[in-house]
Formats: structure tokens, sequence, C-alpha cells
């Protein structure tokens, strides 16, 4: 006499076969594709804006201060934190500055000071402590700085850079799954 069968447990020969089991997954293959494609082309475009922003970069002349001089130090007369001041002073308000870089400009030492997602900037002599506002910039620096370096800024930065490193990964895992039941298919049936 048998004893009864717990619930949730199956016997041996209810459990489907090496066949079912590939069946189930070949109807699961189109689905899988449809994702894997979607998802490659939704971690493209971020990467293709970067792309194309570092090319601009590279370009000559494109993008307005991309021209690399060497900083002469000896004529830097104004601290970081009186730029800071300076620029806070022009403004007539405390500023969000979230860079301050220090840079040679038609052969002058400036700071830059850069607001938030850098709309505003401010150019500080670092000689004279004079403050200017630059003219806006073109078109092509516009979005070289959008897509180049404030394309993920704000609070939200690190929760979209690992959404975008999950849809990656995702993305990669569904084509390598595609690829192997791909060639592991041809491999059974040619048997």
């Amino acid at each position: 006499m048998s004893a009864a069968q717990p619930p949730g447990v199956r016997k041996v020969s209810d459990l489907p076969d090496l066949s079912e089991i590939l069946f189930r997954i070949d109807l699961m293959r189109p689905l899988i594709y449809k994702l894997h494609i979607w998802l490659g082309l939704i971690v493209a475009i971020p990467v293709l804006a970067w792309a194309s922003s570092g090319l601009l970069y590279a370009w000559p002349h494109a993008v307005e201060g991309g021209k690399i001089e060497s900083i002469d130090a000896t004529r830097v007369r104004v601290s970081p934190s009186e730029a800071l001041i300076k620029a806070s002073e022009f403004a007539g308000r405390k500023l969000p500055t979230t860079a301050l870089t220090l840079l040679m400009r038609e052969g002058h030492p400036v700071y830059q000071a850069i607001g938030g997602m850098g709309a505003d900037s401010l150019l500080i002599d670092a000689e004279t402590g004079a403050v200017v506002k630059p003219p806006p910039p073109g078109v092509l620096t516009r979005y070289f700085r959008q897509a180049h370096f404030y394309f993920f800024a704000g609070s939200w930065q690190i929760p979209l850079l690992i959404a975008m490193a999950a849809l990656a990964g995702i993305s990669a895992l569904s084509g390598l799954y595609l690829n192997l039941s791909m060639w592991f298919g041809r491999l059974f049936r040619r048997r």
C-alpha cells in the first residue's frame, strides 16, 4: 500500500520531459527577441548622445571654448573663494554654483562659474576679479553641454544611471540567451 502524496510534491513521471521544456522556451523566444530590441534602443539613445557630444568636442572649433591653453599660474591673483564672492556680488544674490573652473580664455586666466544644470555661467577674470556674463552659447555648444555633462544631472542622476545599467544588462542577457538558444537549437536539431 502506498502512502498519500504530500501536496506540492510531484512524481518524476509527472515532470515535463525535455521536449516540453524546449517547446515552452520556443514560445518565449519572440517575446524575448522583442524585449531585446526595445531594450537595445532605449540604452542606445543616451550612448549615442554621449558619443556624438564627445565627437563635437574633438572637432576643432565646433564647441565654443573648446580650445585648450596652458594656464599661466603666475597671472592668477584671485582665489577661487574670492571668485565665487565676486560672482555672487555681480548677480546680487548667492549663486548656486555647481562648478568653478580655471581656464585660459583669449590669453587671460579666468574662472568660469557654472550655475545649476549649466544654464548660467559667469566669467571672473583671475587677474583683476572683473566679472562678465558671456554671450549665450551656440546650438552645438548647448547640445554638447546637455548631452555630455548634464544629461543625467540632478537628484535623478544615480537612479537613472542604475536603471540604464540594469536595462543594458538585461538587454545583454537576452541577446546572450537568443544566441545560445539559436546555436544549441541548431546542434540538437542535427542529431
